[in-house]
């Protein structure tokens, strides 16, 4: 208790306040919430203001318990986000002036600076026009299809839910596809990673919950700069942007199935990559594709799984003849997103080469199917006793389940990480259970909210399907028992404990209650 561990000591920030140095401190324990309302409070904004910090060069910080720490000589300035909106396309339009006029002045010396600015900021204003009316069209577009949302969600709770208004019976042009094409150049910023975050990023015990989806949209683009992807695929930065931003508009805002889930399992992939050292073991190449997959593994994701889909005979389960019809348009919009030249991260690689990178993606998103799970254990571990890292057929193998431990990973993470995730899954299995009674199709056990209890939900699971798919990578990565496997025990004991605790107050309202009224004793069921 008396020793002074440094995660009890207080970080401290040094803010521009008005031209005044504001010493900023907080503890590690803090939320990214509370944080705001200090920095919103120190800098006299008003609270629940959307606020953002740069530091002295312009870039953004993360504005987390781990954010990276400053001095009085290099301070950081809070900028509410619409004063930051007005100055950054400001600046921008500055900077393009400048760089123009640089260009011309070191090419054509005689030639006239002033009446060239004067074009090009006639041409910017043009574009600023046709950017607003562009502006306006999309809002319009966006309130038609949520006035369409709203109608189909009215017609449902009317009871007409069975004329095929079931939001899982659409096509590539539903209102879930967000596969228009973006010719700006992405606006998420850049965030200043501290070295802390960087390298908690490459161990399981990330904590998912604590970043906003721009927050993960710089992770991701780092986790691809880091594993040398981008040098290796001849990736256009701004196109790794774009094609980042079109794959969080394709996931849906489901409860489990959601972006934040498909950030899970790329963060756990890109930990496993570091942790089993696979870029001495397979090439960059491979490396790309199990990060991409993840990456893509869920897209457009219904919130309703494959046997709904099948036994409600879904216009996705007819096109895929029941055949992982989930997995199969997962693929389909993964690649249509990398149709787009604007968001097509392969560009620049050889037509063959990409033919075979999209076949190896395809295999890793259809493995995800749970309902192949048997099937590709047992090929895995069959090939573990002389598994050569040389053999194509060995490495895909490997990489297929590598993908399938990464999806269902979250019980290898800390409880209070982990255990969030079980209550989002439920809810979706609930949502779909709840359908599945209305329509009169098979429910199932284990989403059926009269039956099941999250401790129920989970030690199956665990003791069957994740632990042994886990100690069987571990036979060929040992590294891998301390950090991932141990965590998944202990997991397993968590929720037997819990599990004796329901029983034991189930056995407890159920037992016969005694209680004596003068010399008589009256026994009752409770």
């Amino acid at each position: 208790m008396g020793s002074s561990s440094s995660s009890y000591v207080p970080r401290t920030i040094y803010l521009d306040v008005d031209g005044k140095v504001q010493k900023v401190v907080f503890s590690r324990h803090c939320s990214p919430c509370d944080i705001k309302e200090l920095l919103c409070s120190s800098s006299n904004i008003p609270r629940n203001t959307a606020i953002m910090l740069v530091d002295p060069e312009g870039a953004l910080v993360s504005i987390d318990p781990t954010m990276p720490t400053n001095s009085p000589h290099s301070l950081y300035k809070v900028i509410s986000l619409a004063t930051s909106q007005l100055e950054e396309k400001e600046d921008m339009f500055q900077n393009i002036l400048s760089h123009v006029a640089e260009q011309f002045s070191r090419s054509f010396g005689a030639f006239q600076i002033n009446e060239l600015k004067i074009e090009v900021t006639n041409r910017l204003s043009m574009l600023e026009k046709r950017v607003q009316l562009e502006g306006l069209k999309v809002v319009e577009l966006e309130k038609c299809k949520n006035d369409l949302k709203k109608l189909r969600d009215e017609m449902t709770s009317r009871g007409l839910g069975k004329v095929g208004i079931c939001p899982c019976k659409y096509n590539f042009s539903d209102n879930g596809m967000k596969l228009s094409p973006r010719i700006d150049i992405p606006s998420y910023p850049k965030y200043t990673l501290s070295q802390e975050t960087i390298e908690a990023l490459k161990k399981p015990t990330f904590d998912v919950w604590h970043w906003e989806h721009n927050e993960m949209l710089s992770c991701l683009e780092y986790m691809y700069h880091d594993l040398g992807l981008v040098n290796e695929f001849s990736m256009n930065p701004i196109t790794l942007k774009r094609w980042l931003l079109g794959i969080q508009e394709n996931y849906r805002s489901n409860p489990f199935h959601n972006f934040r889930h498909c950030f899970c399992v790329s963060q756990m992939m890109y930990g496993m990559i570091n942790l089993c050292n696979l870029p001495e073991k397979m090439t960059l190449t491979d490396i790309g594709i199990l990060m991409t997959a993840a990456v893509c593994h869920d897209l457009d994701h219904p919130g309703y799984n494959n046997t709904y889909q099948i036994n409600a005979r879904t216009e996705l389960a007819v096109r895929y003849n029941d055949i992982s019809p989930l997995e199969n348009h997962h693929c389909a919009v993964a690649f249509q997103i990398l149709s787009m030249p604007e968001c097509n991260i392969f560009a620049n690689v050889e037509p063959e080469a990409f033919k075979q990178i999209r076949q190896a993606i395809i295999i890793l998103i259809l493995a995800t199917d749970m309902a192949r799970h048997g099937e590709i254990l047992e090929s895995f571990k069959q090939k573990l006793d002389n598994f050569d890292f040389t053999n194509e057929e060995h490495v895909t193998c490997l990489k297929m389940v590598l993908i399938k431990c990464c999806d269902i990973s979250n019980e290898v993470r800390p409880t209070e990480v982990a255990e969030p995730w079980v209550d989002c899954l439920l809810e979706e299995y609930f949502m779909q259970s709840d359908r599945e009674k209305t329509e009169g199709l098979p429910v199932a056990p284990f989403m059926d909210r009269d039956k099941v209890t999250k401790p129920t939900a989970q030690i199956g699971f665990i003791k069957f399907v994740l632990i042994p798919m886990f100690e069987t990578v571990m036979k060929l990565f040992p590294q891998i028992e301390e950090i991932m496997v141990q965590p998944l025990r202990d997991s397993r004991d968590h929720y037997e404990e819990l599990k004796q605790i329901d029983d034991a107050m189930t056995e407890t309202r159920l037992s016969p209650v005694c209680f004596s009224v003068g010399s008589e004793v009256s026994v009752w069921a409770g």
